[in-house]
């Protein structure tokens, strides 16, 4: 019996951490091992607010230290150089068959250098697209000339590319990529975690749920001064966020000022935790500002909540709002805190009167559809499949491959 490849996966995240990039990719490891590879992941060491979790059944997790900001995330130059430098190294004495790098393109360049000098095959998971978040922060001129270069490089070095929506696939291949080696699989969500038999939190009060990360390109404050406009006529319903991020700070002092004691933030909880507030809320509360490179995306976020079976309030552009609007799954409406408020006021009248609860099941049939994360890493599995037998190597017997 020949022996089963091995499939490396390299990410600054991973679980335990709590976001979609390690969701999306522990998905990825678990399907990998049911299509008969031998999965090992060269990730970072959690931070310390990362819920206490097991490593994946059948997934080796090899762990390294790296540089955070002050929230406890690998984001900024220097996080992204404390991880990807050592990477190099790591990839040149690791055992593997072929490659996975999730971005940033600084991954997808650590990953490509030294599957080039080992002459192995290597693939880049595409969860967006780098250049057009440099842009989108107002970088200067030289440094998204930088990031272009480099993202660049890391899809024309792939074998493979993975992308999680048309959006981001149209955007890869402006950027250079060859069509006919971009693979687009979606996006999901874990439906064993994200269903509506999760527990329902029970806080003693009515609430709108924030989850996940909060940053520049999301500017959730969207959500706080809506909610100023709405906390009167309201006493009994409060607005919670869950997470982390770089606007987090921005956030406490805004609704400190406007509304002070109706705000409440939860910091990093655990998926099923998230699970649990989003299936009590009134409505899930997600947001992409419009115009600054990211008008393509589909948010995380509005999967859980539909798995759930809670509406959702989704404040930007087309992208995400056509999600929302084709799929019944809430309210889609502008980024503005005057047509935030209004779509608070309308879910509100509607879990009065029962339509939120009515309209439930039909969402999450949407969910178990269109959206599972164990289909999407079927299909990135298939894909790191196909690359395997492109280099002429192939699953051990009585393996199957994921197609």
């Amino acid at each position: 019996m020949s022996r089963r490849p091995i499939a490396v996966i390299a990410s600054r995240l991973f679980a335990p951490e709590v976001g979609a990039g390690a969701f999306r990719l522990t998905a990825m490891g678990t399907a990998l091992v049911r299509a008969g590879f031998d999965v090992s992941v060269l990730t970072t060491r959690p931070p310390k607010q990362a819920p206490s979790t097991p490593d994946p059944d059948g997934i080796r997790v090899r762990r390294w230290p790296v540089l955070r900001d002050g929230g406890g995330n690998v984001r900024g130059y220097v996080q992204y150089a404390s991880y990807d430098g050592p990477l190099i190294l790591r990839m040149l004495f690791a055992r593997y068959d072929v490659a996975v790098a999730e971005s940033p393109p600084t991954t997808g360049i650590a990953v490509g250098l030294a599957s080039i000098l080992r002459r192995k095959k290597f693939i880049y998971y595409a969860a967006d697209v780098w250049t057009d978040g440099v842009i989108s922060m107002g970088a200067a001129r030289p440094i998204i000339a930088i990031m272009r270069a480099m993202e660049r490089w890391a899809l024309r070095r792939a074998t493979r590319i993975i992308s999680v929506s048309d959006g981001v696939t149209e955007r890869l291949v402006t950027l250079g990529a060859d069509p006919a080696r971009v693979v687009t699989v979606g996006n999901g969500v874990d439906t064993q975690i994200f269903n509506p038999d999760a527990g329902v939190a029970s806080p003693g009060e009515r609430y709108f749920v924030y989850t996940g990360t909060m940053s520049e390109w999301q500017q959730p404050d969207v959500f706080v001064r809506a909610f100023a406009r709405v906390a009167s006529q309201h006493p009994d319903i409060s607005l919670r966020f869950f997470g982390q991020g770089v606007v987090e700070a921005d956030l406490r002092a805004l609704a400190d000022e406007l509304i002070p004691g109706r705000v409440h933030f939860g910091g990093v909880v655990s998926p099923a935790e998230s699970a649990s507030w989003i299936r009590g809320a009134l409505g899930s509360l997600v947001s992409i500002v419009p115009g600054i490179g990211y008008d393509f995306a589909r948010p995380t976020k509005t999967y859980a909540a539909a798995a759930v079976g809670t509406p959702v309030i989704f404040a930007g552009p087309d992208g995400g709002a056509t999600l929302v609007r084709e799929g019944d799954l809430g309210l889609a409406v502008a980024f503005s805190e005057t047509a935030v408020a209004d779509a608070m006021r309308r879910l509100i009248t509607e879990a009065d009167d029962g339509t939120s609860e009515r309209l439930r099941p039909e969402r999450v049939a949407w969910a178990n559809e269109n959206v599972s994360s164990s289909a999407v890493a079927h299909r990135v599995a298939g894909a790191v499949s196909e690359v395997l037998a492109e280099s002429g190597g192939r699953l051990g017997s009585g393996a199957s491959v994921a197609r």
